[in-house]
């Protein structure tokens, strides 16, 4: 015994040896992983395709200073840089953009493949650039050649260091970068800022599916998604009674069907959100401390680890530019010159249409759709999208004169069948932005390069899609002393003909052909307006048209509530600065709220935290601030309210596809001032008692204050929105895989909400952590422009520069971000590091 014991000591020695050589080893291997995969920021690289040196300075907070001779070697080292920094988010865009996340991801990613596969986003962005080659303008062929440097630099920043770590984890490894995949993510943008065709699926399923009788529907409709404040709908032909004279919808109201049928393609590209939405606005010299203008702008996307924009300032000779750029784009997006600066905020005009079409089985076995000159046989083709650990999915895609059929990958299916007419249907899907002759970078190349209205109006000739509310302030010049303001908003937007009954509201038949667009509307047409007498444009996604415009762009204006406390506040001082403007973006003040705050304070509840409670809900005047507990209670009787209130009117079956979906608060916000509305819509109409309005807010408020005193504890004194309120910025794919979301998403505490100018929707649905009211979309960039000296210019993006979560770079600049704070755009800033790219021999 006495002889095993040294034994045992002695192994037990060498084990705990090996082990620790075992994790010194790892900690090794992982050191030199991280030192390879970290960018070269110093000193000197070789660069393919490169035709002269250029250099790349970025300051302490990983912000590129480029500078190149020439403007395509601006973009090679532009699309290096963005490699260096962002190598994954390259990656996950391309996959998106071409429909292979299943391929990386494996069979969870299946239904938004499928979605884009049908969609054809990659297919589009080769037919633009194919299109692209045919042109001689020579701004086009520029626009070519700078797209291509932007993919060479891409591929060689790749090239440069070793694969980021998702493509590590996941056991990817990179490909070629090209043109193609920098058109199909402009199309992604584009489409992530269009979606009207999910409002036509919307008010066709509450035609379909509403329990109100027959011709009580189109009422029920224009309540539940009422027209834009002040405006009503346009003369509509009786859809209901179409819908219902084509069988539709008879053997729907089956709750678990349409629950399961409305789920498809929402986890990536869910229906659109009237809460979505940008801020921008100028104030003229006349009204501005330095005696020219000043330009704000906080465009809102989904918040994303890391931003969607990277900041960036460029110079080739004739031309200096900073500001924001997209990584996947070849130019800058937004940003400033020496003679402009320019924002954008969302139009969102109407250039989709869903149409319902007629379908039967030809002759000869084909499928035929229903057109104005007969019968027509489907266009098909065949995607193969393969799936990681093996196999692949081969997927039928069926196409119309219109479209792609959205239905046969499920989008409206259920709402489709027919229980007496025997007839069948699918719906499809008319994108303006898949048609092929068109130029984005040509557009973008011109924007950049303007000095004057006139020129940038001439470049936005060129702009396709998405259509843009852009500001844009000029300096001072010779016969412009105090510089200029103007609104333009460019793009293309489809005409409907006088004969067109519905508008693009509802998905139209097929097969007439007076619900076909009729070319486009022309560019001097669009909104434009230069020096307003006030001084002042605003705009934030709300109507830019005049009310009851004969030729509208779309009906699906957002609620002007950002827009009117923008205005309000322009409107306390005689003259601004670039403090004062500062101070607008930070406002969390919700006018939305004012409508409901009536109900909100009356409402009483027996809840044992109710009395706690009364002083912060008696005196809620709608500001949205993280440290109070008012905004949370608000926020959750508000979705109970509504819950309870629209349930019976949508019907089981709507209420579950649309009310995780859509806030309906437009259509609340009016019941104060529709007492006959209200009292129908209050009343529950399976119960024999008569429910008011009041009733419905009192058990509204006992029903939020349950739910939160599971979320927030039982002590009302530690309640706080932003507890409640956090906004997430999520990752591709390790948000919704918990042991890496600590490393790879970013969260902060916000206040705001969809409403208030530092916009911050509360997510209605759970998120992908199970929680309600998180915060998913907001200003990911703030950007302040001032035109008499552009180096009092600042902007911040919601996360940092670099894509590497070991990276201070990574997270830096989110906390300021959170807290309105801002960096300098024009001047580095610290300790600056050089990174000189030599054109590579032959």
């Amino acid at each position: 015994m006495n002889l095993l014991r040294p034994a045992l000591r002695r192994s037990i020695r060498w084990l705990l040896r090996g082990l620790l050589l075992l994790v010194v080893l790892a900690l090794l291997v992982l050191l030199a992983y991280v030192w390879r995969a970290s960018p070269q920021h110093s000193g000197t690289l070789q660069a393919a395709g490169l035709g002269s040196a250029t250099r790349i300075e970025r300051d302490a907070h990983g912000i590129p200073s480029i500078e190149a001779g020439n403007g395509e070697d601006l973009a090679y080292a532009l699309g290096f840089a963005h490699a260096q920094d962002r190598g994954w988010q390259l990656e996950v865009q391309r996959r998106i953009g071409a429909g292979r996340l299943s391929e990386a991801l494996g069979p969870g990613a299946l239904e938004t493949d499928r979605f884009l596969r049908m969609l054809g986003v990659y297919r589009a962005a080769q037919a633009q650039w194919a299109w692209s080659a045919t042109q001689t303008d020579p701004v086009t062929q520029e626009a070519r050649r700078v797209a291509q440097a932007y993919a060479n630099g891409v591929n060689a920043g790749w090239r440069s260091q070793a694969r980021p770590p998702e493509m590590l984890l996941l056991g990817l490894e990179f490909e070629t970068f090209t043109p193609v995949d920098s058109l199909a993510w402009a199309l992604m943008m584009a489409w992530d800022l269009g979606m009207n065709w999910s409002s036509e699926l919307q008010r066709l399923r509450i035609l379909i599916q509403s329990p109100d009788p027959l011709l009580q529907r189109m009422q029920a409709l224009q309540a539940l998604v009422p027209p834009y404040p002040g405006e009503a709908y346009p003369a509509l032909l009786d859809a209901a009674a179409l819908y219902a004279s084509l069988g539709l919808g008879q053997s729907t109201n089956k709750p678990l069907q349409t629950a399961q049928m409305a789920k498809t393609a929402q986890s990536a590209w869910p229906a659109g959100d009237a809460d979505n939405g940008s801020n921008n606005w100028a104030v003229a010299g006349t009204r501005s401390a330095t005696g020219q203008p000043l330009l704000a702008n906080d465009p809102h996307l989904k918040l994303q680890s890391p931003s969607l924009w990277y900041l960036v300032r460029l110079q080739q000779p004739g031309l200096k530019l900073a500001g924001a750029s997209i990584p996947g784009l070849p130019q800058l997006v937004l940003g400033q010159n020496e003679h402009l600066a320019w924002a954008y905020t969302n139009t969102a005009p109407d250039t989709q249409d869903l149409y319902l079409e007629e379908l039967r089985d030809g002759p000869d076995g084909r499928t035929e759709a229903r057109t104005p000159e007969g019968w027509r046989v489907l266009q098909e083709r065949i995607e193969r999208i393969a799936i990681k650990g093996g196999g692949e999915e081969r997927l039928q895609v069926r196409s119309t004169r219109h479209g792609p059929l959205l239905s046969d990958i499920g989008v409206g299916r259920e709402l489709l069948t027919s229980s007496s007419s025997g007839r069948r249907f699918g719906l499809a899907l008319r994108w303006i932005a898949q048609d092929a002759a068109q130029d984005p970078f040509g557009a973008n190349l011109l924007q950049t390069r303007a000095k004057s209205l006139y020129d940038y109006r001439e470049a936005m000739r060129r702009w396709h899609s998405p259509m843009q509310s852009m500001l844009v302030a000029e300096t001072a010049r010779p016969g412009l002393p105090q510089g200029a303001i103007h609104l333009i908003a460019p793009g293309r937007v489809p005409r409907r003909g006088p004969a067109h009954d519905l508008h693009g509201l509802l998905p139209a038949p097929g097969w007439e052909a007076r619900y076909d667009w009729q070319g486009e509307r022309p560019f001097d047409s669009l909104p434009q307006l230069s020096q307003p007498a006030g001084g002042v444009l605003a705009t934030a996604n709300q109507r830019i048209t005049a009310p009851g415009a004969p030729e509208p762009l779309t009906h699906d204006w957002a609620l002007p509530w950002r827009q009117l406390r923008i205005e309000q506040q322009l409107a306390t001082q005689a003259q601004h600065s670039l403090d004062s403007l500062a101070a607008l973006q930070a406002d969390q003040q919700s006018l939305a709220a004012a409508p409901l705050q009536p109900w909100f304070r009356a409402a009483r509840s027996s809840h044992p935290l109710a009395a706690a409670l009364q002083a912060e809900q008696a005196r809620f005047d709608g500001r949205m601030a993280a440290a109070d507990a008012a905004p949370a209670l608000f926020t959750a009787w508000l979705r109970h309210f509504t819950e309870q209130v629209l349930a019976d009117e949508l019907g089981s079956a709507a209420a579950q596809a649309l009310l995780p979906q859509r806030s309906f608060r437009d259509a609340i916000e009016r019941l104060p001032q529709q007492p006959q509305l209200a009292a129908r819509w209050c009343d529950t109409r399976d119960t024999p008692a008569v429910e008011s309005c009041a009733q419905q807010a009192d058990a509204a408020l006992s029903a939020a204050l349950e739910e939160l005193q599971q979320r927030l504890g039982s002590d009302p004194a530690r309640w706080r929105w932003g507890q409640l309120h956090l906004s997430k910025a999520e990752h591709r794919p390790f948000s919704r895989v918990a042991p890496l979301r600590w490393l790879f998403e970013l969260q902060v505490e916000r206040g705001g909400d969809a409403h208030t100018v530092d916009a911050a929707r509360a997510l209605q649905r759970p998120d992908w952590s199970g929680q309600r009211y998180s915060n998913d979309h907001g200003p990911g960039l703030r950007a302040l422009y001032d035109l008499a000296d552009r180096q009092q210019s600042r902007a911040i993006i919601s996360s940092g520069q670099s894509g590497l979560p070991w990276s201070t770079q990574y997270r830096d600049q989110l906390k300021p971000w959170a807290k309105v704070q801002y960096l300098p755009l024009w001047t580095p800033q610290g300790k600056t590091e050089r990174l000189t790219l030599q054109p590579a021999s032959k």
